[in-house]
């Protein structure tokens, strides 16, 4: 990958993840704090909808399958380090939601990260030569 495309890539996870936190500020009191299904919904749908999302990104940018784990670890990157200090400051950065909600937000953050980087790592190695 070249560097242009990398840096790219890391503004892609970049903007994603700052509009997925701006998303879960201002509603994931819905998501969260309302009920248990309303929760377990968006739990299925949200890394399922970021998987497509990261998948037409690496197919827009034409990056072959080969190099799908290491593109979408540069995606993924600027939300899970992001993601470390906002659970770690959850009372000060997320103020809608109440503090016991970190826990239910850091499962779903570990939920769609682990969807997407897994999917990445099985079509990279679906594309190695030495299968």
């Amino acid at each position: 990958m070249r560097t242009r495309e990398i840096g790219l890539l890391l503004v892609f996870g970049l903007v994603f993840w700052i509009a997925g936190t701006l998303y879960y500020e201002r509603y994931g009191t819905l998501v969260f704090e309302t009920s248990s299904r309303r929760y377990w919904v968006n739990f299925v749908l949200t890394p399922l909808v970021s998987a497509m999302g990261c998948i037409l990104i690496l197919r827009w940018r034409q990056i072959p399958a080969s190099g799908w784990a290491s593109a979408i670890l540069l995606i993924a990157l600027p939300g899970m380090f992001g993601e470390a200090i906002l659970l770690s400051h959850f009372s000060k950065l997320m103020p809608r939601m109440q503090e016991t909600s970190a826990g239910r937000y850091g499962a779903f953050l570990f939920a769609t990260y682990a969807l997407v980087l897994s999917i990445a790592e099985i079509v990279t190695l679906r594309a190695s030569p030495w299968r």
